[in-house]
């Protein structure tokens, strides 16, 4: 499900802690955002639509939890971002990090220890 960059600002105060209503969730985004309780409010409201949170209703207020995890937001917009610019291929990817801004030590030793789990996996898939 397409979520607008707005929309995942008032997902990760969700993904950080439900659920909560409206109110806790402007307070959560007072010192980040420059948003209005209106528009806050208006989110959740096109989330709720869209069916990445839930609303519970209790007495006169709502509240609010995601549907949609964290982990297949990830998961989806990684996906959609390495079909979009790179045909759907890693390599082109880490290429572009590379020549851009290069990549530190740290960077290096967790792509090799990454190859070598998926050679390692791929190794023990083969001897089945």
């Amino acid at each position: 499900m397409p979520i607008s960059d707005a929309e995942s600002v008032v997902m990760d105060v969700l993904w950080a802690g439900s659920p909560r209503t409206a109110e806790d969730v402007v307070q959560a985004l007072a010192g980040q955002q420059d948003w209005q309780e209106a528009t806050i409010k208006t989110l959740l409201n096109r989330l709720l639509k869209k069916g990445a949170i839930s609303a519970t209703r209790e007495g006169r207020r709502y509240w609010y939890a995601p549907v949609l995890s964290r982990e297949a937001w990830v998961r989806a917009q990684s996906h959609s971002l390495l079909q979009r610019l790179f045909g759907g291929r890693i390599a082109p990817l880490v290429a572009q990090f590379q020549s851009e801004q290069g990549l530190s030590a740290e960077d290096r030793a967790e792509l090799l220890a990454l190859l070598q789990s998926s050679e390692d996996a791929s190794q023990t898939r083969g001897q089945r």
